[in-house]
């Protein structure tokens, strides 16, 4: 009788999400913790989170009742989101990200998939639906990176692995 054994080691689509989510908990915002990670070839670039620009304030102690003032859209009109940041932390530092991979907690908003597709990163992984956190009818970011070209998949945890 043969017996199924399950992998225990974890692939690194599971690694990099489960670090996305991790660095999400570092977020000082109080509407949404988003985490990011950009990778390529098995090699971590960047990571970042949703935050205000280091260096200004923190959103949970500046305003801890009601979290940072929201624009027209009701987004938060101080923070850069998780993406962004990973983004720009690796350009900072001279990193080339061109055909990277990009894993976030959050699908991309429309702001952050043009960002995304100017960068030329290959790959998008989410793990939520930023319509559905937005109260919208349609994925605007996945949309438009999927439009042209930008392989885009709402993750799924690996088999043999519990997150």
């Amino acid at each position: 009788m043969s017996k199924t054994i399950l992998n225990p080691r974890p692939n690194f689509d599971d690694i990099f999400m489960e670090l996305a989510k991790n660095l999400a908990r570092r977020s000082h915002c109080l509407k949404a913790q988003v985490g990011a990670v950009l990778a390529k070839d098995t090699r971590i670039i960047s990571i970042g989170y949703n935050g205000p620009p280091a260096g200004t304030h923190n959103c949970d102690e500046e305003f801890p009742e009601t979290g940072c003032p929201r624009d027209a859209k009701g987004s938060c009109s101080l923070a850069l989101h998780a993406e962004q940041n990973a983004i720009l932390y690796a350009v900072k530092n001279g990193s080339n990200i061109e055909g990277s991979t990009l894993y976030i907690t959050l699908a991309p908003c429309i702001a952050c998939a043009r960002v995304i597709y100017t960068m030329k990163i290959q790959k998008v992984l989410y793990l939520d639906s930023y319509a559905a956190y937005k109260g919208i009818g349609v994925e605007e970011g996945v949309e438009f990176l999927r439009r042209f070209g930008v392989e885009v998949e709402q993750y799924g945890a690996g088999t043999g692995v519990v997150l």
